[in-house]
């Protein structure tokens, strides 16, 4: 049976999602988090980019909620994907990102922002000066330094590509062995201070790897896994948190390039990665949340005229399709687009941004859709994401 689309009221008949975006879980659309405390009581701005792309931005977004400072969030272009704002650069002339603002003064550099907010607030159980934490800081950074080695640098022979995945599991199993000297999941007794430095590049190590070289992170190694599902039981965590599909497609211009190993394995996960199926990748294992339709449902409707208005394809098909792809998820059934469409579904579907857009599994359920209804129309792909910038996601394109 083959349902027709639902208009748009109909659609918006279905979902009731609401978040609190200032005092309740943590989440990317939020412009002021007070956690239950009075506006007055907000001493920090926190500069970071729009799309939750960058990986400082993270770790100090995921300091302050754990900590539960009260902040708000001014949000700036990444240079990939857009011209940097003018009130930016005359705050900040260089333009990094993040940045703080304390008591008004200016910071850069996270370790420097999470040394001053320790200053005033207290460390996450341990500070970053702490003699527990300080060798656990140059671990990720040689960490880093290996996992940069192996993937944004093309290979002459396998010998040394063999040679840069030794050298970066030969470093993955010292980050085992700290994570096995604890009772806890995480890299000291309780989470800390040391959890938070490693999650934005060890997450991001975790997709790139399964993507450009065949190499599944968290599946290949019992410690890291264990660390993943600890993150993954907080709130502030999972509010942060990306999938595999974002990160693989927007590292290469922050990087510098990402390069694949061409290898069997590697390309059965970029398959995987891009065209579905999503549910099972090693991205998530927390259960799935009753409301990730409600949700990606919610998110496409708050900004849909935009989505049809950036889509590549004439409006009046693509309005079409995305509600014949919106009702398939939401009724269960086909809902048959209408011809020439499949370029447009799929051009969304590779361009949804997770968290900015929605959490982790609204947007497996939404890619899963818009693919699912995309192949009742055809087999054509939209056009591809950009390696040297991401000028396709430029928020301009995006402001009311």
């Amino acid at each position: 049976m083959t349902l027709a689309p639902l208009s748009w009221p109909e659609l918006e008949a279905l979902t009731d999602f609401q978040i609190d975006p200032v005092h309740g879980p943590t989440n990317p659309q939020a412009r002021l988090r007070l956690f239950g405390q009075s506006e007055s009581e907000v001493r920090v701005t926190l500069y970071r980019d729009n799309h939750a792309w960058c990986p400082y931005c993270q770790k100090i977004w995921l300091w302050l909620e754990e900590k539960q400072i009260p902040y708000r969030i001014e949000k700036v272009t990444m240079f990939c994907y857009g011209q940097k704002e003018d009130w930016y650069k005359r705050k900040v002339p260089s333009g990094m990102l993040p940045a703080v603002e304390l008591d008004g003064q200016i910071i850069t550099e996270s370790d420097d922002i999470l040394i001053a907010l320790e200053t005033v607030y207290g460390p996450l159980k341990w500070g970053m000066k702490d003699s527990r934490v300080l060798p656990l800081r140059q671990l990720e950074r040689l960490l880093f330094r290996v996992w940069c080695s192996w993937l944004c640098y093309p290979t002459r022979s396998p010998r040394q590509e063999q040679g840069n995945r030794e050298q970066f599991t030969g470093v993955v199993a010292r980050v085992e062995g700290a994570l096995s000297s604890t009772p806890s999941p995480y890299f000291l007794e309780e989470f800390s201070t040391a959890d938070v430095i490693f999650t934005p590049y060890v997450e991001r190590m975790n997709a790139s790897l399964y993507y450009y070289k065949g190499y599944s992170l968290r599946e290949q190694n019992p410690y890291l896994s264990a660390w993943f599902d600890g993150m993954e039981s907080r709130l502030t965590y999972r509010g942060t948190q990306s999938d595999f599909h974002t990160h693989a497609h927007d590292l290469p211009p922050q990087m510098g390039g990402c390069w694949s190993n061409g290898e069997p394995q590697a390309q059965i996960n970029q398959e995987r990665v891009d065209y579905g199926p999503w549910f099972g990748l090693p991205d998530v294992r927390y259960p799935e949340p009753a409301s990730s339709r409600i949700e990606a449902l919610q998110r496409v409707l708050k900004h849909r005229r935009n989505i049809i208005r950036v889509n590549p394809t004439e409006d009046q098909l693509f309005d079409q399709a995305l509600r014949c792809a919106l009702t398939s998820m939401m009724q269960g059934e086909e809902c048959i687009p209408p011809p020439g469409s499949d370029v447009a579904l799929r051009y969304l579907r590779d361009r949804i941004n997770v968290p900015r857009d929605m959490s982790i599994y609204a947007a497996k359920r939404l890619r899963q859709a818009l693919e699912q209804t995309a192949s009742l129309a055809g087999d054509r792909q939209g056009p591809p994401i950009p390696l040297q910038h991401r000028r396709d996601q430029d928020p301009v394109e995006f402001v009311s």
